[in-house]
């Protein structure tokens, strides 16, 4: 998605009406988010589908992704001549408060990550920004020494402060704009946003902490 892309007319869609006046347009509809899922499921099944997949997924903005991809990969498999086992656990990495990544990143939950050994893992996230985050969730989780680790991000932002770090499968890149919905928060709210969209400055202010 291009930095000039001007968005979708908020009035096209349907959208919570809690939510009227804080949004700026609709970057990404659903339907389109689903479609580009559908895609990425046959990719990495084509990629990583000879064998069981231990998806880990990044919560609580990935959620929705990955029970989206999760399903279309079940799919998949179910119509396929092999059957392949997928088993979720999931984490949360802490960075974000208000629009402000901050620089140091915990890593809550999945604290047997032991069972990862020999395994391959597949890692569900919603956006890859500067790539530190991820860069330092894979560090801790090449210590568990699984057969193979991929990254799966539904997004991942050009961000001047990016590390270079892309993902194995990415749904869209954006411009580095703050974007809601779809799961993804902005201090928890807009999690019930259907679609990928930018928050305007009276939303901030609103939601603000």
């Amino acid at each position: 998605i291009m930095d000039d892309w001007p968005g979708y007319d908020l009035n096209l869609f349907t959208y919570p009406q809690h939510y009227y006046g804080d949004l700026e347009y609709v970057l990404i509809p659903h339907g389109i988010i689903v479609d580009r899922i559908e895609r990425l499921a046959k990719d990495i099944m084509k990629d990583i589908g000879y064998s069981d997949i231990m998806v880990l997924c990044v919560l609580k903005g990935g959620y929705k992704f990955c029970a989206d991809l999760v399903e279309h990969l079940k799919n998949i498999s179910r119509n396929s001549d092999r059957f392949v086992s997928m088993k979720v656990d999931f984490i949360r990495l802490k960075s974000y408060r208000n629009d402000q990544s901050m620089g140091e990143m915990q890593i809550i939950g999945g604290d047997d990550l032991s069972t990862l050994a020999g395994k391959n893992v597949l890692i569900v996230e919603d956006v890859v920004g500067t790539g530190r985050t991820m860069k330092a969730l894979l560090s801790n989780i090449e210590k568990y020494k699984p057969n193979m680790v991929k990254v799966a991000s539904l997004l991942v932002k050009r961000t001047p402060r990016s590390d270079g770090f892309k993902p194995d499968y990415a749904g869209f890149e954006i411009p580095n704009l703050f974007v809601v919905g779809y799961a993804l928060d902005y201090n928890e709210y807009f999690r019930d946003l259907n679609h990928i969209c930018v928050i305007n400055e009276h939303g901030k202010e609103k939601y603000r902490v």
